[in-house]
């Protein structure tokens, strides 16, 4: 009896921490020339998730920079030597994830050529994003023809992000360390959306 008892609760602690593990969001590094920022992948967007990885781990992002800025929106980065050649992603637009201020999104191609929302399997941008009224949410919302919850209208009104992408664009992570370095790129010099200087970027996963 007590044997039984023993090997239960071992099978129960052998399956709690695969659990656990099978849980864990991955955490990526990108290390740039202004610093470094930590970024978590969302489980709930496994093949976004998984395709991140997939990239980073083949050093795929070595030799790319940050090459689109534009202030209070985004930074973006991943432009890799043969992207043109990879095969689009199906949109994974999950409800709760939507593009607070540090969010982390997939890039894609305009509405009329790409009507299903996928997304690029390499570029992707992190949002700046600005504070909106929370008065004037209900109004975007009818613009883009998406209905924002109240945590969101909370968000967008208070810690700010970039409301109108929401519904159109798969965010699949979140930085959880370096926003100051991420407002350092958004303010640096431009010519139109091109950074004056090289923006490096250097990528591992850390967890």
């Amino acid at each position: 009896m007590l044997k039984s008892f023993i090997s239960v609760i071992v099978s129960l602690f052998v399956f709690a921490t695969v659990f656990a593990q099978n849980t864990k969001e991955p955490v990526v590094q990108i290390s740039t020339n202004y610093g470094i920022i930590k970024v978590k992948l969302y489980n709930e967007t496994p093949v976004h998730r998984d395709n991140f990885l997939k990239m980073v781990k083949e050093g795929k992002y070595e030799e790319t920079d940050f090459y689109r800025v534009i202030n209070t929106f985004i930074i973006q980065g991943g432009e890799v030597k043969d992207g043109g050649n990879m095969k689009t992603l199906p949109a994974e637009i999950i409800p709760g994830k939507y593009h607070k201020r540090g969010a982390l999104a997939a890039a894609r191609g305009d509405d009329l050529v790409n009507p299903e929302k996928e997304s690029s399997p390499c570029e992707f941008y992190i949002v700046v994003g600005k504070v909106y009224e929370y008065d004037l949410m209900d109004r975007i919302g009818d613009r883009i023809g998406y209905k924002f919850n109240e945590e969101q209208k909370k968000v967008y009104s208070t810690t700010g992000g970039a409301p109108h992408l929401d519904g159109g664009y798969t965010v699949f992570g979140e930085v959880i360390a370096g926003m100051d370095v991420v407002d350092k790129i958004a303010s640096t010099p431009v010519n139109g959306e091109t950074p004056m200087e090289v923006i490096s970027v250097k990528m591992k996963v850390i967890e």
